[in-house]
């Protein structure tokens, strides 16, 4: 049996070194990459072509959700588990629509990890029980979510996705330019059309917006 391949992606070094540890404890299991930003998880899932990708929703330059609908889409096979402190049904539909099949909790990963992965490595679905009757009862119900006066983070484009990311991040718009490979004119383009868009008038606007949506932690 071929060893099953894991990339593990998250922003903080000792929780990468205590997924990697405990992940490569089970016979067979190798963690073949990590990465620190969802930038860069993308480029090293589609380089690396892994089995199963363990992604935190919160990451710089490019959030999880956004990374999880990249790396479905540039490597199927894969599957995604994510790892998240947030515990609520918006952020299981939303973690669902970008292509993850698992969902642990930070707090149950010591319990939970191997039993996720080794799920996901069957193509099954795994979520922590704390969040399964969120699941059954929210998402596979098809029930509306409720109406919270905020705009969806979709509503915005992949790219424009990205701009309010890095401008949340504190970035300017050379160093916009710079990471996404674009001109400074584009860049501001796109911030005028985020902002024109999602009806803000400043940064601090547009980071409380992030904030909001878990673009990006306060």
């Amino acid at each position: 049996m071929s060893a099953l391949r894991i990339v593990v992606a998250d922003d903080h070094e000792v929780v990468r070194r205590g997924m990697r540890a405990l992940l490569e404890s089970q016979p067979g299991w190798e963690v073949v990459g990590e990465e620190g930003n969802g930038r860069d998880a993308v480029r090293i899932v589609t380089e690396l072509q892994p089995d199963v990708v363990v992604l935190d929703i919160t990451m710089p330059e490019l959030n999880g959700l956004e990374a999880t609908r990249r790396i479905r889409a540039a490597v199927p096979g894969a599957e995604v588990l994510v790892l998240t402190v947030h515990e609520s049904e918006q952020v299981i539909r939303e973690v669902l629509d970008a292509g993850a099949r698992g969902y642990v909790l930070k707090s149950d990963a010591g319990r939970d990890l191997i039993a996720a992965v080794e799920a996901l490595s069957r193509h099954r679905p795994f979520f922590t029980s704390t969040v399964a009757t969120l699941v059954l009862e929210g998402y596979l119900s098809g029930a509306p979510r409720p109406g919270d006066g905020r705009h969806p983070p979709r509503s915005l484009t992949s790219r424009e996705g990205e701009v309010v990311q890095l401008l949340a991040e504190g970035r300017s718009n050379k160093e916009v330019a710079e990471t996404l490979g674009i001109s400074v004119k584009t860049a501001e383009a796109h911030r005028s059309n985020v902002m024109r868009k999602l009806g803000l008038h400043s940064i601090s606007e547009l980071v409380r917006y992030a904030v909001r949506n878990r673009i990006v932690e306060p």
